[in-house]
């Protein structure tokens, strides 16, 4: 999901900055009410260094590739919510997105902002519809994997979408853009595969490992508990 330089130049690029203002102040809601309801700030620095170093997993070990206007990561961004939480989630993906341009790819921090936007973004959908599909009383452990696929869907369908704005933002509607723009969205789907099947891999962990998670600062107590 990495735009590729030179999709978004000069003065357009102003626009990610208001986007990723926008997106850090998600960020910072999503962290307060970790501070506040789920473990306090020893519990959000913990799994924000988790989720940073989990998604400098994602970007610099597992496969990615260069599609059309961006690039096909494998970046589990639902996965990260269910197991840590909505706010170390939205700072691990902004700080390991940083830490990899900073230390890998530093072509790619001129469009970080932009980045740094299609990530959060979807996440805090992710937020917003986790409420709507899974009951109050039920804790993550438990979610069924149509639950899994409808959340992936939602965030790697947000990731598409933005991809899709910046490009055609940067680059308008012109027969090439708009193939490029396809081949990404094509090729970005299998993310919504492969995503519903690490998510129930990870909590069936948690779940044969519930002694050792319940309650434990790097998780997200949602994970064992219902709301309370």
């Amino acid at each position: 999901m990495h735009i590729q330089p030179g999709v978004v130049e000069g003065a357009k690029i102003a626009l990610s900055y208001a986007t990723a203002a926008g997106s850090a102040a998600l960020a910072v809601g999503m962290a307060r009410d970790t501070i506040r309801l789920d473990g306090g700030s020893r519990a959000l620095v913990l799994r924000s260094i988790a989720t940073t170093l989990l998604v400098l997993f994602f970007f610099q070990i597992l496969p990615h590739y260069a599609s059309g206007i961006s690039e096909v990561h494998f970046i589990f961004g639902a996965t990260l919510y269910l197991i840590f939480g909505g706010g170390p989630a939205a700072i691990g993906l902004a700080l390991g997105l940083l830490v990899q341009g900073l230390l890998f790819q530093p072509q790619d921090l001129p469009q970080y902002f932009m980045n740094v936007t299609t990530l959060v973004v979807p996440l805090y959908i992710v937020t917003r519809l986790v409420r709507k599909l899974v009951p109050a009383h039920a804790p993550y452990v438990g979610l069924r994997l149509w639950q899994a696929l409808a959340l992936a869907a939602a965030y790697q369908g947000g990731i598409i979408l933005l991809v899709a704005f910046w490009g055609l933002y940067g680059q308008g509607f012109g027969a090439e853009n708009m193939h490029q723009i396809g081949v990404f969205m094509a090729n970005y789907l299998v993310v919504i595969i492969v995503e519903p099947v690490v998510t129930m891999a990870m909590l069936a962990l948690a779940k044969l490992f519930d002694p050792m998670t319940t309650g434990h600062p790097l998780f997200y107590n949602r994970l064992h508990h219902p709301v309370s």
